[in-house]
């Protein structure tokens, strides 16, 4: 297949890369910084399979043809949300994400021969903090109206739903799509999540964050490709559809599998007000530990996808092993 990654030279866009090839497939990246020494030197990117376009995230012309004929594109385009939540990067974050999934909603419009499948990056953050249910697609709680939930917290919603809404803003006979609600994508890339949270803990810092009780939903990189790969396949599927493990666990639960898959015996707890200052030191924001995802994928599962790591404490020891 020959297969487009819009934004593709992120952490995300890696592991796919590294997926596909593996499979034999074509890979185009399309990136404002296509020509960049590192990304030349940085495998995948340097794999004879993969090519780089020049792209502003914006507008339309001067890579649009790269979809021509194309079996599939994956939207990953989007300023990173790994900062302080300033009024200027607000900005940014939303219009990375609106403007280029519009452009690209508008490239395939005019395709003599679109791709096949139209895979739209979205987000878990998307659905409300809470703890007593999980969100699946048809009875989760789309976020936003709650009062008890922090600025940041409901910008990022906010965020997501016009993501969403750009995209469904693209109608085709020809080209199905998908939302990715994705959750937190574990890997054993450095400075990916995962990686973050390790050197955390062997620090002596894995402990709960915040009261602990809060939900997190992870998925492990393999069988987030796995999922990609599925939904690529199954034409019965599409609009919203959530990428994560089927078994969410407590904050407190999560470190505590990370600790014991490390080998570390004991991790401090960090009260709200420490992670607060430790974000400010950092220079992020603390949603991706409070907020409660409590997030299940309702349709994978009906569809009949197999999760190969569907419980933490095997997907943590897997990567930890890598």
């Amino acid at each position: 297949m020959r297969i487009i990654l819009p934004g593709g030279t992120g952490q995300i866009g890696i592991i796919l890369t590294r997926h596909f090839l593996k499979s034999g497939h074509e890979v185009v990246i399309l990136s404002r910084s296509p020509g960049r020494k590192n990304y030349a030197k940085q495998h995948p990117f340097s794999h004879p399979n993969v090519s780089m376009l020049r792209w502003n995230a914006k507008q339309v012309e001067g890579w649009s043809d790269a979809l021509e004929g194309s079996d599939v594109v994956i939207n990953l385009a989007g300023r990173s949300v790994n900062c302080r939540y300033t009024p200027a990067n607000r900005k940014l974050i939303l219009d990375s994400r609106v403007d280029s999934t519009r452009a690209l909603g508008q490239a395939i419009a005019h395709c003599d021969a679109p791709p096949k499948i139209w895979l739209q990056s979205s987000t878990a953050t998307i659905y409300a903090h809470r703890f007593d249910a999980p969100n699946d697609e048809a009875t989760g709680i789309i976020g936003g109206e709650q009062t008890n939930v922090d600025d940041t917290w409901r910008f990022s919603i906010d965020v997501a739903k016009a993501w969403e809404a750009a995209a469904e803003e693209f109608q085709s006979n020809t080209t199905r799509q998908v939302l990715l609600r994705s959750s937190m994508v574990m890997s054993r890339d450095k400075d990916g999540v995962f990686d973050v949270l390790c050197g955390l803990a062997k620090k002596g810092l894995g402990g709960r964050n915040g009261d602990g009780k809060q939900y997190v939903s992870w998925i492990h990189a393999d069988d987030f490709c796995g999922c990609v790969d599925y939904l690529i396949a199954d034409q019965t599927l599409s609009g919203p559809v959530n990428v994560a493990s089927p078994n969410p666990l407590t904050n407190a639960e999560f470190m505590g599998s990370l600790r014991q898959a490390l080998g570390v015996k004991m991790g401090l707890p960090a009260a709200k007000w420490m992670l607060e200052i430790g974000a400010l030191f950092m220079k992020t924001e603390t949603e991706l530990l409070l907020k409660s995802r409590r997030v299940v994928p309702g349709k994978l599962i009906a569809a009949g996808y197999r999760f190969q790591f569907p419980n933490w404490h095997s997907a943590c020891c897997d990567l930890v092993n890598q």
